[in-house]
């Protein structure tokens, strides 16, 4: 660090990002990316758009925020689209947290909630997961805090029912209840509904991950009126440009291609699937994931070293080394293709190491 940072920095612990590789061509299955490319009409819609790249954008997203509130069943007053969902996030870690209003979240989930707090110098409550590294709804209740959840919860990829989170919602009602979810659409339930009915519950989701769009950051928030105006102060006050041409009208294209992404998550799902039973078939423990990845661990061999053997195989995973959790690895879930080479790979080390 330079003699110039800031000390209100200084012992800031930043997130760490998916290692991206570039020293050979990997199997990447550390990211949870799409495996599939978004359809041409997506890609059409942000060419075009390129080509008026000198005019600012819209800040207001106001084609898209029409589409998405049809979408999500909503009024336009309760959406607001951000640089990908970490963005919303962050916006409600200043809005809605102070000294006086503390965050709580899991003490195994995104590790952007833990970062966000520290950098806002929010003071947090991290709560254990259960031994089977689900979530004790009972744990929030009445909390007297912000709360963050991801629904499905990353990196186990396990999910919490709607109406156990309607109890922390009702259980709190004069703090924020934040639901991240950014994989919902791989075989969970949305709680948009709830925000029709409760004031305090901001749902945030992604279009990075079932509607392949990682690389052009595009998130939104969907909350009360009065949630979303709170957020626009934020926005107002940092970017109001947060959302460039291109990536709005990818989005609005995407938005429109419901029966495509439909599909694809549906091939995520059944691949999804396949591999958590190859897997057990080969003596390792699969959490049950509602996600585009799996969380699993084999008593035969450590979690780092299964990582870095797959590695030098030409397979990415994503190893934790938090001490709960060091014996797992998350794998996104890819390809058939994708999955069959990983786990022919993961066949060949079991081999190895028995021998």
């Amino acid at each position: 660090m330079s003699r110039f940072f800031s000390d209100k920095f200084s012992s800031l612990a930043p997130y760490v990002p998916g290692e991206q590789p570039k020293d050979m061509q990997y199997i990447k299955l550390n990211t949870n990316e799409s495996p599939f490319p978004p359809p041409k009409s997506v890609v059409e819609a942000a060419r075009v758009e390129a080509q008026k790249a000198q005019l600012y954008s819209d800040p207001e997203c106001s084609l898209l925020v029409e589409k998405a509130a049809e979408t999500f069943g909503v009024k336009k007053t309760q959406l607001l689209f951000t640089n990908g969902s970490d963005e919303i996030l962050n916006f409600a870690f200043m809005a809605f947290c102070d000294p006086s209003t503390p965050a709580v979240f899991p003490d195994i989930t995104y590790g952007f909630y833990k970062v966000f707090a520290a950098l806002h110098g929010v003071p947090y409550r991290e709560i254990p997961l259960k031994e089977d590294f689900s979530i004790d709804y009972r744990d929030y209740l009445g909390v007297n805090a912000t709360v963050f959840i991801a629904n499905p919860n990353a990196p186990t990829g396990m999910l919490l029912g709607v109406r156990e989170i309607e109890e922390i919602l009702k259980s709190n009602p004069d703090h924020v209840v934040v639901i991240d979810e950014a994989y919902v659409d791989f075989g969970g339930e949305s709680c948009i509904p709830l925000t029709q009915k409760y004031d305090n519950l901001l749902v945030t989701q992604t279009f990075s991950k079932s509607r392949s769009l990682a690389g052009a950051r595009l998130g939104v928030g969907i909350a009360s009126e009065n949630l979303i105006a709170d957020l626009n102060v934020i926005k107002y006050s940092t970017n109001p440009y947060n959302v460039n041409r291109m990536t709005m009208a990818a989005g609005y294209a995407s938005l429109c291609e419901a029966e495509h992404f439909s599909k694809t998550c549906a091939v995520i799902e059944k691949n999804r699937e396949y591999t958590a039973k190859k897997l057990k078939e080969m003596g390792f423990e699969v959490l049950d994931s509602k996600t585009n990845f799996l969380f699993a661990r084999n008593e035969k061999i450590g979690g780092e070293e299964l990582y870095q053997k797959l590695k030098e195989r030409g397979v990415l995973v994503r190893h934790f080394k938090a001490e709960r959790i060091k014996d797992f690895n998350r794998v996104s879930i890819g390809t058939l293709r994708q999955m069959d080479i990983f786990l022919e790979n993961v066949r060949q080390i079991l081999l190895e190491i028995k021998q």
